[in-house]
């Protein structure tokens, strides 16, 4: 904390006191809302406490950003199309180190804490481990005391709101908005014009260089909305700005007096749908360029605003890569690489090698992809329609880079092919990835088998042309949330065993070894799991209507649905246990609940019927009373951060089962492991670094790795082979066949059947008597040696400092950004 006076230090304490709280809160509730304690709603209590805690917040963000200006440090720009970052009270509130002070000050006015949390509604602006990492980076970064800037979309609707109708997901939107958001500003005053569309004209000026206009454009406004990320108890506090979409103008009064009243509002409407929906079903050529527009639309806005503040201090745009680091997190920014491209030259009047020196030192570049299929690309036509301007400069761009490949690789015409920013077919595509590749003076993977994927395989022409620009950043999670927050009985114990540095240097928690072998502390962490499972089992018999034992093990995989997870796989092995109970009750060593959680794309069919076919799993047997006392499944709706919260520290064992070679690195396994649970996992992501940290002994790996699979695919792969040299599964996909889990919807899971027996593109079949196995392992431990299960688990969360946000951000902040990093 800054050097301050003994006055300041009073006015501080008095601030963030109990009784200072209960006076902002009941002047917020009067003067704010205009409520008292007899009209004042729970929702309304949520706003009061919240803007209490954001004067606390506000005033150390103007301080913190009056700094970053006197002191004109380098800044972070973070771009992600992605923030997941879920509710914000309780987060906040523990930031401040005001978690004593609130919880007090509302118990003397009658009210609780952990019932005012629920009233916030999850910030749903992103969809899975993309968003979430942003979100993670936001607050390590201003723990860490680095000066940064987050930039994204403040979608009206984010990811939908899930609900399982008959086994069905049914999307509805998620109106996170609908009431008030407390933690926003508005910032009218940086809008940013946004251009779409026009022609180009092209001219030589006086001095005789040519120069480029782009012209007759329709134009958007981006409106900025300020969202404070306040850092761990050391009055830094960061931005993240997100941008709202609006039309130049409100209505045409010319359509509307001549009684055209939908005309009228037409362009208004059509302008603001860029910021009014998170992931638009790019199935349908309007739903593809509306992406594309959305992602110029953030980009270009957040470029020109970089800028704009990099010129109150610095004349000399020439300087802003001493200024200025843009990480981009995916592809989906990448276009920022053109625009300030477009600045440079276009505005600033830079020659072409100057401009683009420029822009590589400035950018860095986060893959997050490891399947070549999934890179985004674009088709030129509608990237030449929409922004004409960009397209000729990946034009020129590709044309001179093409260039250095054949001078460094004379005749190699396959390379060219290979490494051309625009693919060749009907339509030709835009490569955004290679542009994201060539902008950039840094591309990291984030785990080290991903890094070594994309180095050997996805980028390997752009490994050997620049080399030096590729490393590893695995993933990490923040355990102020995560552990601190989610797990508050975990984090309590933890504090009192080793105290409460571990807060910020999650390396301390390896102090918690030693306590592995005392008797009672194992108890006492017993004690807690115990505790957070009947917390979870309340919410699930409140909210599904499953009653779950709190003494059974909680399996737990939660995640977005996708095939390469390996849901199905889960799927597959709940029903061997089904079996197991119905035909030889006595090999079923412990009773188990299965819990399972995730979103489908709303346009990914076979995603969407694997939820269906685990929602009829669970239904026929939790209607089995012959089971009941074993096996429960359920199904949890609409998972989402808050849920996430309540699901981690409750689970014993995390499911991290996906194909080896596909999973770019996964953070769900960290925060398992992280409050406890045990994994089992394939050799996939980060699962091998977490092997390497708790040690294979203490973890059950399983199943092919990707190299393994690598080489089956290249001798042939035939699913039915390890069907017919299974009983198990053969029996199990015979039920599927023969309807057992669909009566009433007889051939529903015909495709899925048909996928596992005659494709298999992810190997379920191949892994599934190794994954058995492997759960057979579990299950014997679970119940011979309880007290060994708990060493492991105490293991597991002492070794997980490693998975630590603020160490990835803390490499980020040596190796890409260079700048320093002030820890508190």
């Amino acid at each position: 904390m800054p050097n301050m006076t003994n006055h300041h230090w009073d006015i501080v304490h008095k601030e963030m006191g109990k009784d200072a709280i209960k006076l902002s809160f009941k002047d917020n509730c009067q003067l704010t809302l205009a409520k008292d304690k007899f009209t004042a709603t729970r929702y309304d209590n949520f706003l009061s406490l919240s803007l209490a805690i954001r004067d606390r917040i506000v005033e150390r963000w103007i301080k913190t950003q009056q700094r970053y200006h006197n002191e004109k440090v380098k800044r972070v720009y973070y771009l992600s199309m992605e923030f997941l970052i879920g509710r914000l009270l309780g987060n906040n509130i523990l930031n401040l180190g005001l978690w004593r002070e609130v919880k007090g000050a509302l118990q003397d006015m009658g009210l609780d804490l952990e019932e005012i949390r629920e009233q916030e509604v999850d910030a749903g602006l992103g969809n899975g481990g993309l968003g979430r990492l942003a979100a993670c980076f936001l607050d390590s970064m201003a723990t860490l005391g680095i000066p940064a800037h987050g930039y994204g979309i403040r979608y009206e609707y984010g990811i939908f709101h899930q609900k399982i109708v008959k086994g069905n997901q049914v999307e509805l939107p998620d109106e996170w908005l609908k009431h008030s958001n407390p933690w926003e500003i508005p910032r009218p005053e940086y809008t940013v014009r946004v251009r779409f569309y026009g022609r180009l004209h092209s001219y030589r000026n006086k001095q005789g260089l040519s120069v480029v206009k782009w012209k007759d454009a329709e134009e958007v406004l981006a409106i900025p909305y300020d969202t404070p990320i306040p850092g761990y108890k050391n009055d830094v506090v960061n931005t993240l700005r997100l941008w709202s979409a609006k039309s130049t103008e409100e209505f045409d009064l010319d359509y509307f007096n001549h009684g055209d009243y939908e005309r009228a509002v037409y362009n208004k409407m059509f302008s603001e749908n860029i910021s009014k929906v998170l992931y638009p079903n790019d199935m349908v050529s309007q739903g593809r360029e509306l992406r594309l527009k959305q992602e110029y639309f953030f980009t270009a806005a957040s470029i020109a605003d970089i800028i704009r503040r990099f010129k109150i201090d610095h004349a000399d745009i020439r300087k802003l890569p001493e200024r200025a680091a843009i990480q981009i997190n995916d592809t989906h920014p990448s276009l920022g690489i053109l625009e300030l491209m477009r600045i440079l030259i276009d505005e600033e009047s830079l020659e072409w090698e100057e401009a683009w020196d420029i822009v590589v030192r400035t950018f860095g570049y986060t893959n997050h992809t490891v399947m070549p299929e999934a890179l985004e690309t674009w088709p030129e036509p509608l990237f030449r329609n929409l922004l004409p301007r960009h397209m000729k400069l990946v034009e020129e761009i590709n044309f001179r880079f093409l260039k250095k490949i054949e001078k460094k690789f004379p005749g190699d015409l396959d390379r060219l092919r290979r490494m051309s920013l625009i693919e060749e077919g009907n339509p030709k595509k835009i490569r955004m990835a290679y542009l994201a590749i060539i902008g950039s003076h840094s591309i990291n993977g984030v785990s080290q088998l991903h890094t070594s994927l994309l180095k050997s395989e996805v980028f390997k022409d752009f490994f050997t042309l620049f080399p030096e620009r590729f490393n590893c950043k695995t993933n990490g999670i923040t355990p102020r949330r995560w552990l601190q927050k989610a797990n508050l009985r975990l984090a309590t114990l933890i504090t009192d065993a080793i105290g409460y540095k571990w807060s910020t240097n999650l390396g301390e928690l390896e102090r918690l070894l030693p306590l592995k072998d005392d008797p009672a502390f194992r108890e006492r962490w017993r004690d807690v799991k115990l505790k957070n499972k009947r917390f979870l089992s309340k919410y699930i018999r409140k909210t599904m209507k499953v009653s779950v034992s709190p003494e059974s093990l909680f399996d737990v995989q939660v995640k977005r649905i996708h095939e390469y997870k390996r849901q199905t796989l889960f799927g597959l092995y709940i029903i061997s246990q089904y079996l197991k109970v119905k035909n030889s009750p006595g090999d079923f060593h412990i009773p188990r609940t299965f819990i399972l959680g995730g979103k489908a794309a709303p346009g990914y069919f076979m995603a969407k019927l694997i939820i269906k076919f685990l929602c009829n799993v669970a239904r026929v047997i939790n209607q089995d009373k012959g089971v009941r006392e074993k096996i429960r499944m359920v199904f949890v709706e609409n998972y989402r951060v808050s849920l996430a919260e309540k699901i981690f520290p409750a689970s014993d064992l995390s499911e991290q089962i996906s194909t080896a070679g596909r999973e770019a690195s996964g953070t769900g396994c960290m925060k398992f492991m992280m409050n406890g649970a045990l994994t089992i996992g394939t050799f996939d992501g980060a699962n091998i670094e977490m092997a390497e940290a708790v040690g294979r002994e203490n973890i059950f790996m399983f199943g092919l790795n990707a190299e393994e699979i690598q080489d089956l695919k290249m001798e042939g792969y035939y699913p039915r082979d390890y069907i017919n040299n299974s009983p198990v599964l053969k029996e199990i996909l015979n039920l599927v066949q023969k309807n057992f889990f669909s009566p009433q919807e007889p051939g529903i899971f015909s495709p899925l059947l048909d996928n596992l027996l005659n494709a298999d593109p992810f190997f379920v079949c191949a892994d599934f008597d190794a994954y058995c196995a492997a759960q057979n392992t579990i299950a014997q431990l679970h119940k011979n040696d309880p007290d060994e299960w708990i060493r492991k688990s105490i293991i597991n969360v002492a070794k997980s400092g490693r998975f630590s946000s603020d160490r990835t951000v803390e490499e980020y902040a040596r190796d890409i950004w260079n700048v320093p990093i002030v820890r508190p």
